[in-house]
């Protein structure tokens, strides 16, 4: 049987405490997966995966393909082939989408398990964000996003939702439950997603049974006690607004 691996570069733990130096480069992480998510070097706008192309959301919510040698200190790839396929119907929230997504999984007995998603869909609504690049050590991802972070409104848009699950026990290594990226069809708008209306969507699930871990490799990440990272200050930067 094929193992279905996903890649990950450093943890999130690192991330919420400032760790925003390049572990990898884009180039690098489109080696291990075609579809992923994460952030950029000093936190320099969201990354969304797909297809095997790197796309940055900008701090307006505007859409550039990344450079293959920018700097990435935190994302995840894997792959969406041989994986299950399904319609999802209208969803009024990103609740009800997180929901729907959890009990396809929970039917096969996957909420230990690391999964990512594919939606392909039409949206009334996308309620998103993204910051600008902010040069610190030290400086907590939290602090970080107060200064940079805009939100915006995409309405009325086709495009692709990049979405990954931790269970509850990775928490700290990544967020746990969903975590949601968006990027429209023409690939010019997107960004971390924290609220959706959905029309309908085609939704490609991918079960995960292996994941590899890249750290950073400089003496600088061992000065950040990662133990320290609070995890409800981690879930209020992943799901809330700014």
């Amino acid at each position: 049987m094929k193992s279905n691996k996903i890649y990950q570069v450093s943890t999130l733990q690192a991330l919420a405490l400032g760790y925003t130096r390049p572990v990898v480069t884009v180039q690098e992480l489109l080696m291990h997966g075609d579809t992923g998510l994460g952030t950029f070097e000093d936190v320099d706008g969201e990354m969304i995966v797909v297809d095997g192309k790197c796309y940055q959301a900008k701090q307006d919510g505007s859409i550039i393909v990344a450079d293959n040698s920018a700097g990435v200190p935190f994302a995840v790839a894997g792959n969406t082939e041989n994986c299950r396929n399904f319609k999802i119907e209208e969803k009024k929230d990103i609740d009800a989408i997180k929901l729907e997504l959890t009990l396809r999984i929970e039917e096969d007995f996957g909420l230990n398990s690391i999964h990512i998603a594919r939606i392909d869909g039409w949206f009334n609504a996308i309620h998103a964000r993204a910051g600008a690049a902010y040069h610190s050590q030290h400086i907590s991802l939290k602090d970080i996003l107060s200064q940079t972070q805009k939100d915006f409104c995409f309405e009325q848009i086709y495009g692709t939702m990049v979405c990954v699950y931790y269970p509850d026990y990775m928490d700290g290594i990544n967020a746990s439950g969903w975590h949601l990226h968006f990027v429209s069809e023409d690939r010019t708008l997107g960004g971390h997603v924290f609220d959706v209306s959905m029309k309908s969507g085609d939704c490609q699930l991918q079960k995960i049974d292996r994941i590899e871990i890249q750290l950073p490799r400089e003496a600088a990440f061992d000065t950040y006690s990662l133990k320290e990272a609070s995890n409800d200050e981690i879930a209020k930067v992943e799901q809330g607004r700014s």
